[in-house]
C-alpha cells in the first residue's frame, strides 16, 4: 500500500491519520484561529496593536495580505520540515514536533487574543 507522501516503507507507516489530524488541529488552531482573532483585534479594536513584529511590519505595509502571507510562510516552512523529517528520521519527536509546535502555538494566541477581544 503506498502512502499519500509517495515515501518508501518507515517506522510511521500506516499511521498517515495521526499526520493528518495533527495537521489539521494545528491548521485549525494556527491557521484559521490565530488568524482570525487576530483580523478582529486589529481591526475592530482601536486599543489594542500587533505584538509581533514580523507580522506588525507585514500587515502596516501589505495590510491583511501580509498577515496571511507570514502564516503561510511559517505554516509551509513547518510542512517542509515535516516531510523531510518523515524521509530522514524514525524519531517520532521530530516528526511531530512541526505540527504539534504550529497546534500549540495556534491555540496559545488565539486563547489570547480572545481574551484581549473579549476580557
Amino acid at each position: 500500500m503506498s502512502n499519500p507522501w509517495g515515501l518508501e516503507a518507515t517506522a510511521f507507516e500506516g499511521r498517515t491519520d495521526e499526520f493528518y489530524w495533527l495537521w489539521i488541529v494545528a491548521t485549525t488552531t494556527y491557521g484559521v484561529g490565530d488568524v482570525v482573532t487576530t483580523v478582529a483585534l486589529l481591526y475592530f479594536e482601536a486599543s489594542v496593536g500587533e505584538a509581533n513584529a514580523l507580522v506588525r511590519v507585514a500587515t502596516e505595509t501589505f495590510g491583511l495580505g501580509g498577515l496571511v502571507g507570514v502564516k503561510l510562510a511559517v505554516f509551509f516552512l513547518c510542512l517542509g520540515l515535516h516531510v523531510f523529517a518523515i524521509r530522514d528520521t524514525d524519531d517520532p519527536v521530530v516528526v511531530y514536533a512541526p505540527p504539534a509546535v504550529l497546534a500549540v502555538v495556534g491555540a496559545f494566541t488565539t486563547a489570547f487574543n480572545l481574551r484581549l477581544l473579549f476580557g
